[in-house]
């Protein structure tokens, strides 16, 4: 059952956090986590790891991509809520 699960929920968290991607350095950092813990868990899934390491991987990755990178390095325009 968790396993059948995994991919639909990897992929909400990846749309959802596509949403939240920000104009400043924390926004970023939030995002990157959510998009790497997604990749990480998929990746993870797909290859027939363990979900949670895949997950916490991903996560750590995604976060520092996030923090280190500048807002002219990814520009998405302005949110759809402003």
């Amino acid at each position: 059952m968790i396993r059948s699960l995994t991919i639909p929920l990897s992929a909400a968290v990846l749309a959802l956090s596509l949403a939240a991607c920000g104009a400043n350095q924390g926004d970023r950092a939030l995002s990157g986590a959510g998009l790497g813990a997604a990749a990480g868990a998929g990746a993870a899934a797909i290859t027939g790891g363990n979900v949670l390491t895949g997950t916490v991987i991903g996560g750590a990755a995604g976060a520092v991509a996030g923090a280190l990178t500048d807002q002219d390095d990814v520009d998405l325009g302005e949110p759809a809520w402003e």
